[in-house]
């Protein structure tokens, strides 16, 4: 070989062979301990090869090619066997490969001078750049697509909820006077004024900032407003409520319930508020037939009478506070001043541990109210007991403890209800005509372990109940998961609908979707199941194996969840981050959804708790008869840690919550739990810590169309760009529809329109519910973990959407509410 090289050849032959030898180095030791579980050899085989072209290299002998030549056709033909035509499986599988080959390419004629061809030594390196631009372009090609088949055509809202007169029952058109825009919790709206024809004109037409920007490391506020009247009433940071003028955003009144940042338990979360209006002084009519929209009963003309029209917030330190729509003053004759707490005559209530999150709820005259009790401290907490009170007065109806499920009278005294009894922390939902509210009722606290709840709470939790608003006892419970051990507890609000019968008559049903993606459909009146419901054996032992279900509940209808996990569903951007999760993957216990917990291996999770669809909940159009919903399709990595090795860690319980770095790690990262024999330790989304890149391949959320008549998947898509994501959390900028995690809900027109953000790249988007494509998208100026409304104003239709943003979600803070209109004429 002729001496002769260039410096730049030099030395570039020199990084390349570093380069080489360094993730030679890697793929080796990795793959031999890959190969010592178990687990698959062409890592180790290729970091040899690797090696021996890195050494090689260095020297300058020809041999370098033949080496590296192995290695790239090795790992050419791997891929295809294990991955196929799976877009997502080749890139950590074979594109840092071919960087290094079109690199290598062209050191060709350094090391082979004289003997390859100028065509030879200009073309390879053409073809693998040609390569890899076209590698690169299919990036943007999505993939994972059901495309639309069949889509209904609308009618006559034959699927409309029947839930009694009242404002808040009617599909909405001008207003949104509840959290899912009316009682049925459907979240769509009457309004035709945006179309997909116009909808790429939508812009801002006005911008309003609510309450303070956190300062902290916990930020997500996940408020969706109301709209009564010409007002928008938003709750903020702390609870802070502010009523807007729904036309301009101007603010006109503000209220500060005086809380203090020390009273957030994990997140300052407000997602609604509610609305009540007196009828013994209102004017409006609410003998709207259901179906029709809810406009004229909404909006009546005010008496003048002080709280005649109602608005209801819960507090993060566990207040209902009810205020005057009008002015913003507190309506005195309810409780004490204007509120009533939650946790009089709980007990020990430790600072922080309690608070209300999530809307109360407005049943006839009764508020019933949830709260949330923070996960992972104690095993026996603040009970979780549901609260029901007098919406005038204030006066405490029943409290219903699924711990004492038939005893809801109202108790007073200290500790008269089981500590860490399961709470209800999420939304929930409401039928006026048949006086029932039903219950997403959670875990127990303990949310890992079960061998200490009560038969009670083995029966009630995770499940949704239906509770007489009467009486407050329950009328029937579905439990979507046995013996939970994996934090399946329900974050969904559950949808009303009604099924049209042949003979006229129509069966009321609920539609019941879950973190681990199963949709339940029940007739509501009873809690049996309309399509049927799986019981299919799963894996057993772990730590409690006594305690464990021998059987799941499964649902015949639809559900989001994906096949099982196998070593080639590992992802990384490179092999040796996809290395590192094969390792964790053969490490771990997997057998399958539901592998029981252990302190011997970690388990995966799949669902795990933020997958499926979690608080979002599910949008539902009675014209088509479509659910619409969005849902994550991520893992965790949990293991079970003794009570001596979480001594040794120094995890224990805080009396008060008000450390933002403990606070602001994701749930269940380094849990105590308190009070049973194990802590927990959960990797949530499965992440590589060093890149903080999630180590299933993509995608990671998605949003589906489903046929309420059958349960068919009318179309799916991924959901999310990596627009605003990418490894060591730096953005990519790339419109890439990778599918994100997701968090928060849609609404959908009766034009025909999803309007829904949630996705962590900050967009909002409106998707064609006929494709299931988007035609429009606008960048937020915070994160949109929340679900958007819509209403109508001096004759424009406003789609409206908070952006506070998420620090679960990483996604940027603000204190944002913005509203998009069409132009005006």
């Amino acid at each position: 070989m002729s001496t002769s090289e260039s410096a730049l050849a030099r030395w570039g032959r020199r990084l390349l062979a570093l380069v080489l030898g360094l993730f030679g180095l890697a793929m080796v030791v990795g793959g031999v301990r890959l190969i010592t579980l178990g687990g698959n050899w062409y890592y180790a085989i290729a970091g040899l090869l690797s090696l021996a072209s890195s050494i090689s290299l260095f020297r300058r002998r020809t041999s370098a090619t033949l080496w590296f030549g192995v290695l790239f056709v090795l790992t050419l033909v791997w891929t295809i066997w294990e991955s196929g035509a799976d877009y997502w499986g080749w890139v950590p599988r074979f594109a840092l490969i071919l960087i290094f080959a079109i690199a290598f390419s062209f050191l060709l004629p350094s090391l082979h001078q004289g003997r390859l061809s100028r065509a030879v030594t200009r073309g390879i390196p053409a073809l693998l750049i040609a390569a890899f631009v076209v590698a690169g372009g299919l990036a943007f090609v999505p993939h994972h697509v059901t495309a639309a088949s069949n889509v209904p055509e609308p009618g006559d809202n034959p699927f409309a909820a029947d839930t009694g007169p009242s404002p808040e029952s009617g599909i909405p058109g001008s207003d949104w006077p509840t959290y899912g825009g009316n009682q049925a919790t459907q979240r769509y709206s009457s309004l035709t004024q945006i179309t997909p024809a116009n909808v790429k004109d939508l812009q801002v037409a006005w911008t309003a900032q609510v309450g303070d920007v956190p300062t902290d490391t916990r930020w997500g506020v996940q408020n969706t407003p109301l709209k009564i009247g010409n007002m928008v009433y938003v709750c903020g940071y702390l609870n802070k409520v502010v009523a807007l003028d729904a036309a301009t955003g101007e603010h006109k009144w503000e209220f500060d319930p005086g809380i203090t940042s020390k009273s957030v338990p994990y997140t300052p979360s407000c997602r609604s508020m509610s609305y009540y209006e007196d009828h013994g002084t209102a004017t409006a009519s609410t003998d709207a037939p259901a179906g029709a929209s809810s406009t004229a009963a909404a909006v009546a003309p005010a008496t003048g009478a002080m709280c005649d029209r109602r608005i209801i917030v819960g507090t993060l330190d566990a207040r209902v506070i009810e205020l005057d729509a009008a002015t913003g003053k507190r309506c005195t004759d309810f409780g004490q001043n204007g509120e009533v707490s939650l946790t009089v005559d709980m007990g020990k209530v430790y600072h922080g541990y309690v608070a209300i999150t999530s809307p109360p709820m407005v049943i006839r005259d009764t508020i019933v109210v949830g709260h949330t009790t923070v996960d992972g401290q104690r095993a026996f907490g603040p009970a979780g007991v549901t609260k029901a009170y007098d919406v005038k007065t204030g006066k405490l109806k029943w409290a219903w403890d699924a711990a004492a499920p038939n005893d809801p009278a109202p108790r007073t005294g200290e500790d008269l209800y089981k500590r860490g009894s399961p709470d209800v922390w999420t939304s929930f939902t409401g039928d006026n005509k048949l006086g029932l509210v039903f219950l997403p009722v959670a875990n127990a606290s303990g949310d890992y372990y079960s061998s200490s709840r009560t038969a009670d709470e083995l029966k009630y939790s995770p499940s949704l109940t239906a509770i007489d608003v009467e009486t407050g006892l329950p009328r029937w419970t579905f439990q979507n998961t046995h013996d939970d051990v994996w934090d399946y507890d329900p974050g969904s609000p559950p949808t009303l609908v009604d099924y049209p019968q042949k003979d006229g008559t129509k069966v009321p049903a609920i539609i019941f979707p879950t973190k681990n993606g199963e949709f339940y459909v029940l007739n509501r009146e009873t809690g049996k199941s309309l399509f049927g419901v799986e019981e299919r054996p799963v894996p057993q032992g772990g730590l409690e194996p006594a305690a464990r279900s021998k059987t799941q509940p499964f649902s015949k209808f639809n559900s989001v969840a994906q096949p099982d996990l196998t070593p080639a569903s590992m992802w990384g951007l490179t092999p040796i981050d996809q290395l590192f999760c094969r390792i964790q993957f053969a490490e771990a216990d997997y057998r399958g959804k539901f592998t029981p917990p252990d302190t011997k291996h970690p388990i995966i999770d799949y669902p795990g708790y933020n997958g499926g669809v979690d608080w979002g909940g599910v949008a539902f159009d009675p014209a088509r008869g479509l659910i619409i919903s969005n849902y994550n399709d991520m893992p965790n990595y949990v293991r079970l840690v003794t009570r001596a090795e979480a001594d040794k860690l120094g995890w224990k319980a805080r009396d008060v919550l008000n450390d933002p770095v403990q606070e602001a790690r994701a749930e269940g990262a380094g849990d105590p739990q308190e009070g049973v024999p194990v802590a927990v330790n959960v990797n949530a989304g499965w992440q590589v810590p060093a890149t903080g890149m999630l180590c299933k391949e993509p995608p990671y959320g998605g949003i589906r169309a489903i046929d309420i008549r059958d349960g068919r998947t009318v179309w799916d898509r991924p959901f999310g760009t990596a627009r605003e994501n990418g490894p060591f959390g730096m953005p990519t900028g790339l419109p890439i529809q990778i599918g994100t995690p997701n968090n928060g809900g849609s609404v959908i027109t009766k034009s025909g329109l999803v309007f829904i953000a949630a996705a962590t790249d900050n967009l909002i988007r409106a998707i064609d519910i006929k494709t299931g494509e988007t035609i429009w998208s606008a960048p937020l100026p915070a994160g949109a973990q929340a679900m958007p409304m819509v209403y109508e104003q001096d004759g424009r239709e406003f789609v409206v959407i908070t952006a506070t943003g998420h620090h679960f979600m990483h996604t940027p803070k603000g204190n944002y509410v913005v509203a998009y209109a069409l132009p005006k004429r």
